[in-house]
């Protein structure tokens, strides 16, 4: 199989654990109760009596140089069940936040963060941030349903640090959910690219990697696609165009018109592509450009100049080739016969196409598409490879986006690589 790399980035979860801290970057402490931690009002907190006779002994067992970890957390549940208010409750909250820092305990700083929000005292710049701890938190126990909430609470109070939308996807992925979460990672690139804001790349990588594992082919090409389109690079063109070939089930033809393009695109880089090149030309049909693969192939160091088998199909093709140069004339006049058939018509157009003569392709393959009985979506794909290869970048990209049915997909990357050439 061509593709693995991607198909190996499925570990993406495990960056995403991070320390808990508070936006404000300040610590939480519990302090007397007259002027409790992440006060934010101005008025003066009213406690309930049951719950200062409780707090009490949380908040001496907290404020020794070194407490006691058993101490402290056996004194939580009675402060809790003491709430009376939602002063009691944001006391207590930052706590058992506290509490949480200082034993590095994540079930204990999220309580103390859930009492803190549901108290409603929470600076409305805090609301979005907390969230996202809580967020945080959840995901790494797996609480993955408590994770969703968290997070799009925060985003829904206007946090957008540290890519939310990201976590939430993993969170669908982690419950082998991966039509959700593609959904929701595709609607989530597609509304920032909306919004004018800069796409991550490691999300459409996620998501590129996840529909390929998954077998979900039409996910995988719009990933593939939104690759190159928004990072193209060599590394991209060459995974986009590794998807098609090892989940499009394309025949000989197609597969030959994606090697095209990654041949031109610079991305085939080992023995197995070039071997396909060559099969997919075959030297009894296309022998020029089975004998210019092989010796591209060679002369890069992928193809061995001593496989016997390269050795007798490069002979079989140059000897080929050298027959139909001769020959080339009268087909050419064939085809131009307004009475050609649409055999001589395809025939000349490929063999000028892989003699590197694109305009005289242009011509046949222009004719061809309007002919009766044609394969109107290979005829234009290669009509569109014909104009790529004279220079008419604009030309070939509206070529390519008439093509339908199969090749669909595969004429899409050629327009993406047109445009992009093209400037």
């Amino acid at each position: 199989m061509i593709f693995t790399r991607l198909a190996r980035a499925n570990g993406a979860a495990s960056t995403l654990a991070m320390a808990l801290t508070l936006a404000t970057g300040a610590a939480v402490t519990a302090t007397a109760l007259e002027a409790p931690a992440f006060a934010q009002k101005k008025a003066k907190p009213s406690y309930s009596k049951g719950f200062i006779a409780a707090y009490s002994p949380l908040q001496e067992a907290l404020g020794v140089e070194t407490p006691d970890p058993a101490t402290v957390k056996a004194a939580i549940p009675a402060v809790v069940a003491a709430i009376e208010n939602e002063d009691d409750r944001f006391a207590a909250g930052g706590a058992i936040v506290n509490a949480g820092q200082k034993f590095n305990d994540n079930a204990l700083a999220r309580q103390g963060l859930e009492l803190m929000l549901a108290s409603g005292k929470v600076a409305p710049e805090q609301v979005g941030p907390y969230n996202f701890m809580i967020g945080q938190v959840a995901y790494n126990a797996k609480d993955y349903a408590a994770a969703r909430s968290a997070l799009e609470a925060a985003m829904a109070a206007g946090y957008t640090d540290n890519n939310p939308e990201a976590i939430i996807a993993e969170t669908y992925f982690a419950e082998s959910r991966d039509a959700e979460g593609l959904a929701y990672l595709s609607n989530a690139l597609d509304a920032r690219k909306a919004a004018g804001g800069t796409l991550e790349e490691d999300w459409i990588k996620r998501g590129l990697a996840v529909a390929y594992r998954a077998d979900m082919k039409d996910e995988a090409i719009k990933f593939a696609n939104m690759y190159v389109s928004e990072f193209p690079s060599e590394t991209s063109w060459r995974d986009a165009i590794a998807i098609l070939l090892n989940t499009g089930g394309y025949d000989k033809p197609a597969t030959l018109d994606l090697l095209r393009l990654g041949r031109r695109a610079g991305t085939l880089n080992d023995a197995r592509l070039y071997g396909e090149y060559v099969e997919a030309a075959d030297y009894r049909r296309l022998p020029a450009e089975v004998v210019s693969v092989i010796d591209e192939g060679q002369s890069k160091g992928f193809l061995s100049e001593s496989d016997a088998y390269l050795v007798d199909t490069r002979k079989q093709a140059a000897d080929r080739a050298a027959v139909d140069r001769a020959d080339m004339d009268g087909l050419l006049t064939d085809a131009r016969k307004s009475g050609a058939t649409l055999a001589t018509v395809m025939a000349a157009g490929d063999a000028m196409l892989s003699m590197g003569r694109p305009a005289e392709a242009e011509e046949f393959y222009l004719k061809a598409s309007t002919m009766a009985g044609a394969d109107t979506p290979m005829a234009l794909t290669r009509l569109g490879i014909a104009q790529y290869d004279q220079g008419n970048y604009a030309e070939a990209q509206a070529t390519f986006n008439r093509v339908e049915g199969a090749r669909q997909a595969i004429a899409n990357l050629w327009g993406v690589y047109s445009g992009q050439q093209g400037g």
